[in-house]
């Protein structure tokens, strides 16, 4: 029975569609633009690292590869939330009360998705990383885990600014009939801010960034804002079957997204730098002693 269970994960693993993100050069031009969009308080360590920070932001694609399973159906569902599914119910503020909530509504948690608590969560573990880099603010060892974490943070932060991310329509319209009116523009979409060639320096100027009050009230206002567009991106359904002339509409509804991705990364950043500064790290943690150790281990 335990062998048809795990074969029959695997096979639902295969069956369903990719989830697209904006494509990996898409979220490397975000990214890049919202570190360079930071305001000076925040560290300068981490001012500088738009590049390696846009390294780290494809990793969470990344660990969707069919040859990892595990770690493929972990990730899958942290990508988007298709919050039709939830019906009048609210969106929960934690991921073990929307867990709560499929189970009432006989959904799995995948299947609605899991966006909102992975960029909660990994805003938080940031504000961690930069909580150690208060204490130890010489330690590269930190300071590359803030990379990282920032690089998951900022995957998230985008794909919530992507509308199809957060609508059962993601890939076309569905039809009473099971097909997809528009099928095939979820990649279109994502593909725009490398096809329009959108310049980081350009979307990380006049931002105004500010860090955001209660991080899950503003991430769930976040993901209703964006679910509002999804209208938009449809009405737009033919201008994005060709990217090489865009319209107006088109370059103006994608610099918006991109633009909005920019500040909103940004403004986590800096919550979670200001998160830090808050976080009382264990006595029994000493990562002077402990580096120093691990250092002279070889």
């Amino acid at each position: 029975m335990k062998r048809f269970y795990h074969a029959l994960i695997l096979f639902s693993l295969i069956l369903t569609p990719p989830t697209w993100a904006w494509w990996g050069g898409g979220h490397d031009i975000l990214t890049q633009a919202a570190v360079k969009a930071l305001p000076e308080e925040m560290p300068e360590f981490f001012r500088n690292a738009d590049k390696m920070v846009a390294h780290c932001s494809y990793d969470p694609d990344l660990s969707k590869d069919r040859g990892t399973p595990h770690a493929r159906q972990a990730e899958y569902g942290e990508h988007y939330i298709d919050i039709e599914l939830l019906g009048e119910h609210p969106i929960p503020e934690g991921r073990e009360a929307h867990i709560k909530l499929c189970a009432e509504l006989g959904l799995a948690p995948r299947t609605v998705g899991t966006l909102p608590y992975a960029l909660a969560e990994w805003t938080e573990r940031l504000a961690v990383a930069f909580a150690e880099h208060r204490k130890w603010p010489d330690n590269p060892m930190i300071q590359s885990k803030c990379f990282l974490y920032a690089g998951f943070l900022a995957h998230y932060a985008q794909d919530m600014c992507q509308p199809l991310h957060l609508t059962i329509n993601f890939d076309g319209i569905k039809q009473p009939d099971g097909t997809r009116l528009h099928a095939g523009i979820h990649e279109k979409v994502d593909s725009a801010i490398e096809m329009l060639k959108l310049n980081s320096t350009e979307l990380a100027k006049t931002q105004k960034i500010e860090a955001v009050g209660d991080l899950m009230p503003a991430i769930i206002t976040q993901v209703k804002a964006g679910f509002s567009l999804v209208d938009g991106v449809y009405a737009l359904a033919e201008d994005w079957e060709n990217l090489k002339n865009p319209t107006p509409a088109l370059v103006n509804f994608t610099n918006d997204r991109a633009r909005e991705s920019v500040r909103w990364t940004a403004s986590l950043y800096l919550t979670a730098w200001n998160l830090s500064e808050s976080i009382s790290l264990p006595g029994w943690l000493d990562r002077a002693k402990n580096d120093a150790d691990a250092s002279h281990s070889h």
